[in-house]
C-alpha cells in the first residue's frame, strides 16, 4: 500500500519540487526530474514483486473518506491489468524525460513540471477505484498535455491542441454525465443509501445484474464515447495524426506510450465491468469499427509522406486489434489486448524516438529526404529495425504475441460469433508489414543521395540509453510473455467468468477464493 501511494505522488512532489528551482539552473531541473521518475520506476518494481498473481481481486488498497455526502472517497487499488499498464507509465516516462534533454530548448522548468504532472495523473486513472476520482484524474491529464503540445510543439500546434482538446472534453462531458447517473441510481434506487450517492468502484461494479439493461446501455454509450476518442477508434480517431505530428517527440512517446491505454484500459475496468449486458449487445458494432480501424489505419498509412504521421496512423490500426480482443470477451481477447498496450507502448515508442532522433539531425520529417541511412548510421539502423519489426508482429518480439491472442480471441469468441472478425482483422497484420518494410525501404537503404544525409551522427550514449532498455522488454515479451500474461491472467478470468455467468449461467475458469487477509485494505 505504502508503495503505491509512493508510486502515485512522488512524480507530483517532484512537479512541485522543480517550482522551487531558479529557472537558470537548466541541468539542476533536468536531472532531478529523471532522478524522480526513475526513482518512482524503482518504488513500481516493489509493487510488481509484492504482487500476489494468484489473486484475482484488487490489491494494496487504500481508502479514505473524503466528500461523505457523496460517498467519494480517495479509493485506489491495483490488479492484474492496471498493475501492468502502471509499470509501463513508470517506464516509459524517464525515457521520455531522458529524451527531453536535447529536444527541448525553451521554457525547461515547466516542461518538466507539466512532464510530471502528467505522469501523476496517468497512473491516477490506473489505480483509481472511485468513479469521482478516477474523472478527476481523467480530466487533470488533459492540462499538461495541453501546453506540452501547445507550446513545445511543430508549427501548427495550436490547431492540433485545441483539436485534441475539444475531442476528449465532448467525451468527457458525457462520461460525467454517466458517472453522476451511476452513482444516484446505484446509492439511491439500489443500495438505498441514507445520502442516496456512492462513486465507490469496488461497490457499483458488483451491481450490474441490478441495473436495467435499457439503463445499462445508456451509461455504457456515455462511458464508451468518452474511452473511444481517447482509444481513439475509428471514425473518432480524426484528432490522433495531428496530435502527434505536432507534440514534440517527448510528447509523441507518453501519448502513444501511455495515453491512449486509458481509453482501452476505461473500457475494460468500466464498460465491461460494470455493464457487461450493454457490452455484449454493443459487440458486434464496436468489433466491427474496430476491424474497420485496423483496415483504415493501415491504408493510409501506406500513402503518407511524413515518418512520423505514419507512425501515428499504425496507432490507429494497431489499437484496433487492442479493441477487438477486448470485445472478444474471452480470456486470450483480454490478455491479448492488455499485452498489445504494453507492446504498442514499447514498439511504437520506440518508433517516435527513432523518428525524433532523425529529425534532431535532418530538421525534416519527409520520406523522400532520406536514403542510405543505414550506410551512415548502422547502428540506428539496427536499433529502427527492431521497433519495426516489433510492430509489423515478427514472431520472436512482443507484437506477436499480442495481435496472435486478441485475433485467437475474436475467432473463439461465443459473443461474437463470427471468424469474420479475425479474418479481416488479420489483413492488419499484412498491411502493416507492407507499410513499414516500404518506409523502412526508403529511408534507410538506397544511395545517400542527399548531401545533407552523408555525415549523419550514428547513435549518442544517450540516445542508447533510451533504447536499449526498451528492446530488451520487447525481446522478453516475445521470447517469455508468461512473465507478465501470468500477472493479469487471474484477473482476466475472473472478468471473463461474470461473463460466461451472464450468458449461459455458468463459470469457465476455477479461480482462488480470495481471502479477506489478501485485500489489503487500509483506512
Amino acid at each position: 500500500m505504502t508503495a503505491l501511494l509512493v508510486t502515485l505522488f512522488l512524480p507530483l512532489l517532484g512537479a512541485l519540487l522543480l517550482l522551487f528551482f531558479k529557472s537558470e539552473n537548466k541541468g539542476l531541473i533536468k536531472n532531478t526530474a529523471l532522478g524522480i521518475s526513475l526513482l518512482t520506476f524503482v518504488v513500481s518494481v516493489f509493487l510488481m514483486l509484492g504482487f500476489n498473481s494468484n489473486n484475482p481481486g484488487f490489491q494494496f488498497i487504500y481508502e479514505a473518506v473524503w466528500i461523505s455526502a457523496f460517498d467519494a472517497g480517495f479509493r485506489i487499488g491495483l490488479d492484474g491489468m492496471s498493475l501492468l499498464l502502471v509499470m509501463l507509465t513508470t517506464f516509459i516516462t524517464p525515457i521520455a524525460i531522458l529524451s527531453s534533454f536535447d529536444s527541448i530548448k525553451k521554457r525547461e522548468k515547466e516542461y518538466y513540471v507539466m512532464v510530471l504532472i502528467l505522469q501523476f495523473a496517468m497512473t491516477g486513472v490506473f489505480v483509481s477505484l472511485d468513479l469521482f476520482l478516477f474523472y478527476i484524474f481523467w480530466e487533470l491529464i488533459l492540462i499538461p498535455m495541453y501546453f506540452i503540445i501547445g507550446i513545445w510543439g511543430g508549427k501548427d500546434r495550436l490547431y492540433a491542441t485545441v483539436k485534441f482538446f475539444l475531442f476528449t472534453v465532448v467525451g468527457s462531458l458525457f462520461m460525467l454525465i454517466a458517472v453522476v447517473w451511476l452513482g444516484y441510481y446505484a446509492g439511491s434506487e439500489i443500495l438505498n443509501l441514507s445520502n442516496g450517492f456512492t462513486t465507490n468502484y469496488l461497490v457499483i461494479k458488483e451491481l450490474h445484474d441490478r441495473i436495467p439493461v435499457d439503463l445499462q446501455e445508456w451509461m455504457f454509450l456515455a462511458f464508451a464515447l468518452s474511452f473511444l476518442i481517447k482509444v481513439p477508434l475509428f471514425p473518432l480517431h480524426t484528432w490522433l495524426p495531428d496530435a502527434h505530428t505536432e507534440a514534440p517527440t517527448p510528447g509523441s512517446v507518453i501519448l502513444a506510450g501511455v495515453l491512449l491505454k486509458m481509453g482501452t484500459y476505461g473500457l475494460i475496468r468500466f464498460n465491461i465491468e460494470i455493464f457487461p449486458v450493454a457490452s455484449m449487445n454493443y459487440s458486434g458494432i464496436i468489433s466491427t469499427l474496430a476491424v474497420v480501424g485496423i483496415i483504415y489505419g493501415a491504408l493510409v498509412a501506406m500513402v503518407q509522406t511524413d515518418i512520423k504521421r505514419l507512425v501515428a496512423y499504425s496507432s490507429v490500426s494497431h489499437l484496433g486489434f487492442v479493441v477487438l480482443g477486448i470485445f472478444a470477451m474471452t480470456a486470450e481477447g483480454f490478455q491479448g489486448a492488455i499485452i498489445q498496450m504494453v507492446n504498442h507502448g514499447l514498439s511504437t515508442g520506440m518508433l517516435f524516438l527513432c523518428v525524433g532522433m532523425l529529425y534532431e539531425r535532418r530538421h525534416t520529417r519527409l520520406i523522400s529526404e532520406y536514403g542510405g541511412i543505414a550506410k551512415v548510421m548502422p547502428n540506428f539502423a539496427v536499433m529502427f529495425a527492431i521497433a519495426m519489426f516489433a510492430s509489423v508482429g515478427l514472431p520472436g518480439l512482443n507484437g506477436f504475441i499480442g495481435e496472435f491472442l486478441t485475433l485467437k480471441g475474436a475467432f473463439d469468441s461465443k459473443i461474437l460469433g463470427s471468424y469474420w472478425y479475425t479474418i479481416f482483422g488479420a489483413t492488419g497484420v499484412i498491411f502493416a508489414a507492407v507499410y513499414l518494410l516500404w518506409m523502412y525501404q526508403r529511408v534507410m537503404f538506397g544511395t545517400v543521395d542527399n548531401p545533407a544525409n552523408k555525415n549523419l551522427p550514428d547513435l549518442t550514449s544517450k540516445e542508447w540509453a533510451m533504447l536499449v532498455p526498451i528492446v530488451i522488454f520487447i525481446v522478453w515479451i516475445g521470447i517469455y510473455p508468461n512473465t507478465f500474461l501470468k500477472i493479469s491472467d487471474a484477473s482476466t478470468k475472473q472478468l471473463v467468468n461474470k461473463i460466461e455467468m451472464i450468458k449461459f449461467n455458468k463459470p469457465a475458469y476455477e479461480l482462488p477464493e480470495i481471502k479477506p487477509a489478501d485485500k489489503n485494505i487500509k483506512k
